[in-house]
């Protein structure tokens, strides 16, 4: 039995299983949408649920935690329960009985909680707390074959922090990034998984060997791109659509010790993307990024305490002087046998460059400091209570040939005009060569494309407006002809949805039929669940 949707409050009811001597109250808060009533209602499923009975946890506690996410905006999807799975058996065991039920419940895979609108929730269905699975994963594995080189076998539930720690014990490292590394190697490898590093080795996506998927169809698989490719593919960038993702093969690399870290300051924007654009084409730089200071943001920030309080003085003046000033940010790895030679190779590299004179700075940190960089501003946001606040971001990529048409009318004419946003704009380009176009995930259809992140923090009184900016900000953008792509999207009509895959959308479709065809997974993201 399905409840009508326009039923208000919550619902408390009983939910039975298929063996009578199981019938008993398992918690409040759940729906009848898993309707395992009798045992005439699902036939043969008695042994699923038994075994997934004690995992299915309907305590206000779990329903809370799986019904918000890092954004704290979407708060009404409320899942009639939460299974903690010990073994990837006890996620084939519930997306099976979902398959196979008369009327299938959605099922969304929750990893660490980073999504900012409600991605990974599923209403009146089952949120899978993917990060249970790591008491049974024996973890990170390291090998090496003559035909892929170095690699890692790691869980889809795992911590990039973690894959990170148990590599470099090996003295290796994946080399595609996250800025924020407390995110699951699943959660990422189905949006893209983008940083610095990309404009070089592609995002994470692009340096993965193979996958253990569990489909809509509760079957699993191992694919890469010569076993079960079509699966593969359509993993990688899907969004959740069409499967799970258990374990992932990583492309391993030999880990530098330390980087050499360097911000340059630029008041011309045209300088500023001309020089990143010089910087993405030539070999030697490991990370390339850019990020935005203005009055309402500190040149300190969450991301990290690059300046000293001297600098910050200064650079305030900058800003007094410009109103907007542009920061340029690359990091060169280098290890004990080029320590020596670091400084001239990073000096031949910034040569020509047309920064601010005067407003070059340079740090020397170990390469785990360097790509942990986000993890201190997020402990010190914690202590002062500002980092469990609603976070309207807006991430998109915005084609090179619009950027200054971008730059105009959305951050000189709004954000710096309206003053109103607060955090961090992270803007820099990256070549489009590093992506493999049979994937799912998609970028404008330019050789160069600029990542741009409108990372804004606010409260219960503010972040209205800066989410009503970031929809002036989209209409401009459709006004204007610019044609952006959403990165980490969020639509909410399938019309909008099919503009974004654009000539995407058909093959999205069918494998969408293919590999969840009952449309179980991933409700959250609204492709084909429109609530």
């Amino acid at each position: 039995m399905i409840m009508s949707k326009n039923i208000s409050g919550r619902v408390y009811i009983i939910m039975s299983f298929l063996i009578s001597s199981l019938i008993s109250v398992l918690g409040r808060y759940l729906n009848p949408l898993i309707s395992i009533k009798s045992s005439s209602s699902i036939p043969n499923h008695g042994t699923l649920s038994v075994k997934l009975a004690p995992k299915l946890h309907f305590t206000s506690d779990a329903i809370k935690m799986a019904s918000t996410d890092f954004g704290k905006i979407i708060t009404s999807n409320i899942p009639s329960a939460v299974l903690f799975p010990s073994h990837i058996d006890d996620i084939k065991n519930l997306i099976t009985l979902s398959y196979n039920s008369t009327t299938p419940f959605p099922i969304a895979a929750r990893g660490h909680g980073h999504s900012v609108r409600g991605q990974a929730t599923a209403r009146d269905g089952v949120v899978v707390d993917m990060k249970s699975l790591s008491n049974s994963h024996v973890g990170t594995r390291v090998s090496w074959t003559s035909s892929l080189g170095y690699y890692a076998d790691v869980g889809g539930e795992q911590l990039w922090i973690d894959v990170l720690c148990a590599t470099l014990e090996h003295g290796l490292a994946p080399v595609s990034w996250t800025d924020y590394l407390y995110l699951t190697v699943g959660g990422t490898l189905s949006n893209a998984g983008m940083s610095g590093q990309a404009f070089y080795y592609g995002p994470q996506i692009s340096n993965v060997l193979e996958l253990g998927v569990i489909t809509g169809k509760g079957e699993f698989f191992t694919c890469s791109k010569h076993t079960n490719s079509e699966l593969f593919y359509a993993v990688l960038g899907g969004l959740g659509q069409f499967g799970i993702i258990t374990r992932a093969r990583i492309v391993l690399d030999k880990a530098p010790k330390r980087v050499k870290w360097v911000r340059m300051l630029y008041h011309d924007f045209s300088a500023f993307t001309r020089d990143q654009e010089h910087l993405i084409s030539i070999t030697g730089l490991d990370y390339v990024e850019g990020h935005l200071l203005m009055n309402q943001s500190s040149a300190n920030n969450w991301r990290s305490s690059f300046f000293s309080p001297n600098d910050v003085s200064n650079i305030a003046s900058l800003i007094t002087q410009h109103k907007i000033i542009y920061c340029l940010e690359v990091v060169k790895y280098y290890d004990d046998f080029t320590t020596h030679t670091i400084d001239k190779e990073l000096k031949v590299l910034l040569e020509g460059l047309s920064f601010n004179p005067g407003f070059v700075f340079e740090k020397d940190v170990t390469f785990m400091d360097f790509l942990n960089r986000v993890r201190s501003g997020e402990l010190q946001l914690q202590s002062q209570g500002l980092w469990d606040v609603p976070h309207p971001w807006l991430n998109l990529f915005v084609p090179k040939s619009r950027i200054f048409d971008f730059h105009q009318g959305v951050i000189v004419n709004m954000i710096h005009a309206r003053n109103i946003t607060r955090g961090l704009v992270l803007l820099y380009p990256t070549n489009r060569k590093r992506w493999d176009d049979r994937m799912s995930a998609v970028t404008p259809d330019e050789d160069i494309f600029y990542s741009v992140g409108l990372l804004c923090s606010g409260d219960n009184d503010n972040w209205k407006a800066m989410d009503e900016q970031n929809k002036d900000i989209l209409e401009f953008c459709e006004k204007a002809g610019i044609r952006f792509k959403q990165y980490l999207p969020h639509y909410t009509t399938r019309e909008e949805w099919i503009d974004h895959f654009g000539e995407k959308w058909s093959i999205f479709q069918e494998r969408k039929t293919m590999f969840d065809p009952k449309m179980i997974l991933s409700p959250g993201q609204r492709i084909f669940h429109h609530v």
